[in-house]
């Protein structure tokens, strides 16, 4: 009766939140980054349990346990008056609801701590104990000194070990979704489509008037020319016939979806078992055979938690749009394990598909933790790219920079550092695989063991290579006939970057000498790389040393990670713009990446909309709902329908299109730099630690005009589309100067809050 009074007491809490935002009183509540962290599921499903009631049904119930003694809390501060802000904080965290409710923080007591800080606050009391709830909430000061309300109270459930630090444990969980049509096949067969493909079971209730009846249902990804599923898929599409014995009368059936012995074996990352096997289907065809009546159909898609409403585009581009939606919903659908993997064919991590995984699920969902697990089995189980090592240094930064938490960063530093390969590298500071430099003490420093035969670290460019997988010895690739030398220009443009990326992270983390350290050596491989990789005459870049073939990849990896001078820009943009979409989906991100930050924005849009077979429509057009693996079965014969690395649209357009990304960690402040290209109008909502950001904008001939609103506690800067000295800046109606830089007009020391900005083209 306590724990049900308890849920009671937490729900009415819960639910005048919404009103309790507009007193200012904040909301969002996290613990270790990880939200809602008092729900409760039971065999992935969410239930009405309070985590007390859970607790005392060991193994019935899946929790997010807390894993660190002294985790960090965050949370919103509501409201979106101009310049509004947090000037101090204090949290109360009590062993119980009561204790709690009567203003008791029992365990801890911040007191009134005098900050702005609103994410990353450190719980300072005593160690906290294993497998034991506890109720906190918090109250700020305004700019003006005033106190709001406590926040809804929330409760998290520690670890059953918990350690100095470690990611939290988050559950996963299933939503039930019914058909969204169902027709009888000429055939007589009954066809059910779920509008898009999931990581899922069936559930069915059928009335059966034999006692020993089969049902043969056929599960699929795609659909034949008759509209049937399809039985034969091409590449990896995944199709199952399955047998459900059936017995007399009416009754509830789960059919089980046998394992696949790639997908589930040692290097692969397995389903829980409170999950159950799952496979990705969209249509469902039942047989026809003896009388059975289907009264239910139902799919438990399985995913990572996901808050669909975090993030918002539309445009006036519908095919725009599409891909959008395309991008987002393969983030959700593909987060079935919990870490980043490469689809349903190996089920296995690899660093390149968690970077672009990483940048996308930022993109339309304010989760971190996902990405940190998925950093953190990396480092210890590497894979055999050579710049996918490296990439290990991006998405540590990245998690640092998005989340605005170090910890991950902190606790994995030292086995970071050889990811950098400085091992391979000769005395001007360029690397190379290929010199005999990978000894059995250099593959051990990376932990890279046997990965599907290789011991040692291959260039890659993209994938696949020339001569593909499973095509046709000629077939050229996707590497846009890359000329492979000892020392490569795409390997050390990843090898520059992930030095960048370390010079920042050791700065943060307070590490000077190795900042200073890394900032030399990055200076060092950038001028080796202009000597050794940029023709002299043509100024573009070379594909490596000792030839004179040029691709894509080496130009826009190096205007990507700026290796470009600027004398030789407008060589290099002339130059990619001729290769079209000459890499694989894989490639796109750092393609788009390359051009928007050069201010192509037009050549981007293009690219992001394009018709071709080389393009997201094709995959749209070809049948897929998730992002696949190529861009089409005749780029890579064994590809598969649900694969993330193809999902960069997602985060190209929320960080390049409509320009928000972070100026300081955790979005403290905000950089918005819309690029609109010949795009007229487009609206973003983005989801951040600190709150919504808001992006509108609308294009004519004459004018630009934009939307902003920067959430409360946070700021930053502005800029505009800037055709010449004549146009005439405008914020909230009223002319400002603003600063010319390039093509755009900057307007720093943007306070929080929603603005309007006009500038007039003459």
């Amino acid at each position: 009766m306590i724990g049900y009074r308890l849920w009671i007491f937490a729900g009415l809490l819960l639910a005048i939140n919404t009103s309790a935002q507009k007193n200012g009183m904040p909301s969002g509540l996290r613990v270790d980054l990880a939200r809602n962290t008092d729900r409760v599921w039971q065999n992935g499903f969410a239930v009405s349990r309070s985590l007390e009631q859970a607790l005392r049904e060991p193994g019935t119930f899946q929790m997010t346990r807390i894993a660190s003694i002294h985790p960090w809390f965050s949370w919103i501060m509501t409201g979106n008056e101009p310049g509004a802000g947090q000037t101090a904080y204090q949290i109360l965290l009590a062993s119980s609801a009561q204790r709690l409710q009567s203003g008791t923080g029992d365990v801890w007591n911040s007191g009134k701590v005098a900050t702005s800080q609103q994410s990353g606050v450190v719980y300072n009391g005593s160690a906290l104990k294993p497998n034991t709830i506890y109720y906190w909430k918090v109250k700020l000061w305004d700019r003006q000194g005033r106190p709001t309300a406590f926040s809804a109270p929330a409760a998290f459930l520690t670890d059953s070990v918990p350690e100095r630090f470690r990611e939290p444990s988050v559950p996963l969980e299933k939503t039930v979704q019914k058909p969204v049509t169902h027709t009888v096949l000429p055939n007589k067969n009954r066809f059910y489509d779920f509008g898009n493909a999931a990581f899922g079971q069936l559930h069915l209730i059928a009335e059966a008037a034999g006692e020993r009846d089969t049902l043969w249902i056929h599960v699929g990804e795609a659909i034949d020319e008759k509209g049937a599923v399809e039985k034969k898929p091409a590449g990896t599409i995944r199709y199952q016939r399955l047998a459900v014995p059936l017995k007399k009368g009416l009754h509830s059936y789960v059919p089980v979806f046998p394992p696949d012995k790639r997908n589930t074996g040692n290097k692969a990352i397995r389903v829980p078992g409170y999950i159950g096997e799952v496979f990705p289907f969209r249509y469902v065809e039942f047989e026809r055979g003896s009388p059975v009546v289907i009264k239910l159909l139902e799919r438990y898609a399985v995913h990572y938690p996901f808050e669909d409403a975090a993030a918002e585009f539309e445009s006036s581009d519908t095919l725009l749009n599409q891909v959008w939606a395309l991008s987002k919903y393969t983030i959700k659908a593909t987060s079935f394990t919990g870490v980043y993997v490469d689809g349903d064919r190996e089920r296995i991590p690899y660093e390149a598909d968690a970077l672009i995984n990483q940048l996308s699920h930022y993109a339309v969902d304010a989760e971190f933790n996902m990405a940190r697990r998925s950093l953190a089995y990396l480092i210890y189980n590497a894979t055999w790219p050579t710049e996918w090592s490296l990439q290990n240094l991006l998405i540590a930064w990245n998690d640092y920079w998005y989340s605005g938490d170090i910890r991950t960063v902190k606790m994995l530093y030292r086995e970071l550092k050889p990811k950098i390969l400085l091992a391979l590298a000769r005395p001007d500071g360029l690397i190379s695989t290929r010199t005999g430099k990978q000894d059995s003490a250099f593959t051990a420093s990376i932990h890279l063991t046997s990965f599907n035969g290789n011991v040692v670290l291959k260039d890659i460019v993209d994938w696949p290579q020339k001569g593909g997988f499973g095509l046709p010895p000629d077939a050229p690739g996707e590497s846009d006939s890359y000329v492979f030398t000892d020392y490569n220009a795409v390997v050390n443009a990843f090898h520059y970057e992930a030095l960048i990326c370390m010079k920042k992270l050791a700065w943060a983390l307070g590490e000077k000498a190795d900042a200073a350290f890394y900032d030399a050596q990055a200076v060092k491989v950038k001028e080796a790389f202009r000597r050794s990789f940029i023709d002299p005459v043509s100024g573009i870049v070379k594909d490596g040393e000792g030839t004179e073939h040029a691709s894509l990849h080496a130009n826009m990896m190096a205007l990507a990670f700026d290796l470009v001078p600027q004398q030789n820009r407008a060589a290099v943009i002339a130059y990619i713009r001729t290769r079209g979409m000459a890499c694989s989906v894989y490639g796109a991100q750092f393609l788009l990446s390359a051009l928007y930050d050069a201010d192509e924005a037009a050549y981007g849009l293009e690219l992001l909309t394009a018709k071709g077979k080389r393009s997201w429509y094709n995959m749209l057009r070809t049948g897929s709902t998730m992002t696949t693996e190529a861009w089409g079965t005749e780029y890579k014969n064994n590809q598969d329908w649900n694969h993330a690395w193809g999902s960069a649209p997602a985060n190209i357009i929320v960080s390049r299109l409509m320009g928000v990304t972070p100026l300081s960690p955790a979005f403290s402040t905000i950089a918005i730099k819309p690029r609109p290209g010949p795009l007229r109008h487009a609206r973003l909502k983005l989801a951040t630690l600190k709150g919504n950001v808001q992006v509108e904008f609308d294009k004519t001939e004459g004018s630009f005009q934009l939307k902003t609103v920067m959430p409360a506690n946070t700021g930053g800067k502005v800029c505009l589309p800037r055709k010449s000295d004549a146009d005439q800046v405008f914020r909230n109606g009223k002319k400002i100067t603003a600063i010319a830089e390039g093509n755009f007009w900057v307007v720093n020391n943007v306070p929080s809050g929603t603005a309007r900005w006009t500038v007039r083209y003459f």
